[in-house]
């Protein structure tokens, strides 16, 4: 797509009436119908008598959201809403971001995704299921709305960090969009959610009496690949320059996927592209709070999947613009898998990891464990780390004698455990205080409260992908753009790194509060557009020009006048 996209407006004459209007989310406005409204639309009857403001209706609706018993029937009470009145929906989070953004995403979508199939009341999104792999164009035809921005797509095998959810990891692309729209303003209407219902190998799920999705074994090899250009071509023929988001795909998909298709679409992958952008711009803040270069930077990673490489492709890419040779910044990895540290003489590697993986003779004569490979502890040990960061999926894996061995010999440790959920994570950030003297500098994948220590409250940064994706939508629909490129996210992240709070407060959160995000996403919106611009893959504009247009296509909930 040449020319940016304009938000529009939702028009409520020439489209349904009565209760047909109150039965659609996008143009519903509840009891906030005016009088001449309610007779020109034929509503009189249908809804009490009292017309309430939108304020009056926000308030109402945070009433009964806290009559909710716990985080999923909070979810459970979200989700009616949006599919009720989308405009009430994002106006409730909007005024109470800090306290429901867990709850319509991490980590209470997690357990919304365990429990889709008990808990669907009615269809959001699509399901392009593999039985149908022959209709694609027609389940596309079949969308809600003409008109889509943002596409979001799972195929449900690799959700956060439970694993494979089949047809319920629907839950995400929901999720995901809800805050495309939330942060990034991106026009509900727009947005377009879809899960690949290619089977699962989760036998609970398959043994469940009440799950909804396809019941077969994944479809795996050339077949699913298939599937995946089938689905693609499909995309390209009906919705030409939507971008299209891929996310919680399995890392043996999750890497080709989007090597054979971001040259070729408006695309990218959220898991890496997005969690390596996040994680760069908290780890450029702290960098920052200790008075180092990034270039000094001896960076140890646990976990070495897809979304651990993506964040290392970026921390690399950041070590080569800050003066280093790509044969020395890749000598500053250190990533260590449930087989130990990646070293040349490993047969078992990826390519991807290959990259990674330290020469035989910096490997040599370190200890090893009971099954011969260089462990974590070991490479800690050894290693003067200035920068930890866990992408592991395991629990605790940042056990107590690691982090103090770090603290011995770094006064500020920078230390990310990122695994989702809560109980994946590798630390909690009150240990790693504690355990550090309160000099670690810390940022978590899963939400913390601050933490007390020595008379101070040292505030935990969330490293979450929802301070670049809806950015990075907002920038793409603002300008046009006609594809993402790394160095697109790495403007991403620079902006993002830029304003860290910790750089005016040493005490500081390393990310910006979740309150000042939407002005945070313009922000990244405008460095993201100007980059895609310097690359000739947008229609040029002034800078003033370009802000302008950013803000203008950052949607807030409200109900247009008449």
């Amino acid at each position: 797509m040449d020319t940016p996209r304009t938000p529009g407006s939702t028009r409520l004459d020439g489209g349904p009436r009565g209760a047909e209007l109150l039965d659609d989310p996008v143009r519903n406005r509840g009891t906030a119908f005016t009088e001449d409204e309610r007779a020109r639309l034929g509503l009189h009857g249908l809804l009490p008598p009292h017309v309430e403001g939108l304020d009056e209706q926000a308030a109402r609706a945070y009433e009964a959201y806290g009559l909710k018993d716990d985080d999923l029937e909070r979810h459970i009470y979200l989700r009616a809403l949006q599919d009720t009145n989308e405009v009430l929906f994002y106006r409730l989070l909007l005024d109470h971001i800090e306290e429901m953004t867990p709850i319509v995403y991490t980590p209470v979508v997690a357990k919304a995704c365990e429990r889709f199939s008990h808990i669907y009341r009615r269809p959001r999104g699509l399901f392009v299921s593999y039985p149908m792999r022959d209709a694609i164009p027609t389940l596309l035809a079949n969308r809600p709305n003409r008109e889509v921005d943002v596409i979001v797509v799972t195929d449900g095998e690799r959700i956060l960090g439970i694993g494979d959810q089949g047809a319920g990891g629907l839950g995400i692309p929901i999720g995901k969009l809800s805050l495309y729209t939330l942060i990034g303003g991106i026009r509900p209407e727009r947005t377009l959610p879809i899960v690949l219902d290619v089977g699962t190998n989760n036998a609970e799920r398959l043994e469940d009496p009440e799950y909804l999705g396809w019941r077969h074994e994944r479809i795996g090899g050339e077949d699913y690949f298939d599937f995946i250009d089938q689905f693609v071509g499909a995309v390209e023929r009906e919705l030409p320059g939507v971008c299209l988001q891929w996310e919680d795909f399995a890392t043996p998909h999750a890497r080709p996927i989007l090597e054979r298709y971001r040259d070729r679409l408006l695309t990218f992958n959220d898991d890496i592209q997005g969690t390596a952008a996040v994680a760069l711009g908290a780890l450029l803040g702290a960098i920052g709070v200790t008075g180092k270069r990034l270039r000094d930077q001896q960076i140890v990673f646990l976990g070495a999947g897809s979304a651990a490489v993506g964040v290392a492709d970026y921390l690399r890419a950041a070590l080569v613009q800050d003066g280093l040779s790509e044969a020395e910044a890749r000598g500053r990895f250190w990533m260590v898998d449930k087989d130990g540290l990646l070293h040349a003489g490993r047969p078992d590697l990826t390519p991807d990891q290959r990259v990674y993986a330290q020469p035989e003779d910096r490997v040599a004569g370190r200890p090893r464990t009971s099954r011969g490979a260089v462990g974590l502890a070991d490479v800690i040990g050894r290693v003067e780390a200035t920068v930890l960061i866990g992408l592991s999926t395991v629990g605790g894996a940042f056990a107590e004698p690691i982090v103090r061995e770090m603290a011995r010999k770094v006064d500020r440790p920078v230390i990310f455990p990122l695994s989702n959920p809560t109980a994946r994570s590798e630390a909690s950030p009150e240990d790693l205080i504690r355990w550090t003297g309160g000099r670690a500098l810390v940022a978590t994948g899963s939400p913390y409260p601050p933490v007390r220590h020595e008379g101070r409250t040292i505030p935990i940064a969330q490293c979450n992908n929802v301070f670049i994706f809806p950015a990075v939508g907002l920038g793409v629909v603002a300008t046009g753009a006609r594809r993402v490129t790394d160095a697109m996210m790495l403007a991403a992240a620079r902006a993002l790194g830029g304003q860290s709070p910790a750089l005016a407060d040493p005490n500081g959160s390393l990310l910006p509060a979740l309150r000042d995000i939407r002005a945070v996403a313009r922000a990244i919106a405008e460095a993201v557009g100007a980059e895609a611009q310097r690359a000739g893959l947008a229609p040029q504009t002034t800078p003033e020009e370009l802000r302008a247009r950013v803000a203008a296509a950052q949607w807030t909930p409200g109900y247009p006048q008449a």
